[in-house]
């Protein structure tokens, strides 16, 4: 067991996603935060008509997910995320990885790693 902790951001297509969450409980990540997002990067939007208007769109929409882990290897979580999102396109995502320097679980106080672990967790 690691007495480190991560967090682990990931920026994706929205439809991307029950690829994802199955890639990343397959490596036993239970718990995960997600976000709908806007975003921009080397994709640079798309060119659509309103009402007759011809309008550029920059932000396209995402997702970010947040997962946390401490006896899951981060680098299990990298590899599970880069094979469930590449398709060689432009816009396949970005994964941010954090070291997390302490956690709280508010209901039972308990700090560090104790408060990654579930209730049925050694």
């Amino acid at each position: 067991m690691s007495d480190k902790m991560y967090k682990i951001e990931i920026i994706t297509r929205r439809e991307s996603f029950e690829d994802l969450k199955a890639a990343l409980n397959a490596v036993g990540v239970q718990g995960m935060t997600v976000y709908k997002v806007e975003g921009c990067g080397a994709q640079s939007g798309y060119v659509t008509t309103y009402r007759g208007v011809k309008r550029e769109v920059q932000l396209l929409p995402k997702i970010k997910v947040d997962v946390y882990v401490s006896e899951i290897p981060y680098e299990d979580v990298l590899e599970a995320a880069r094979k469930a999102l590449f398709t060689g396109d432009v816009g396949d995502g970005k994964v941010f990885v954090t070291e997390v320097c302490d956690a709280l679980r508010v209901r039972t106080g308990e700090r560090g790693v104790d408060a990654f672990r579930g209730p049925g967790d050694v």
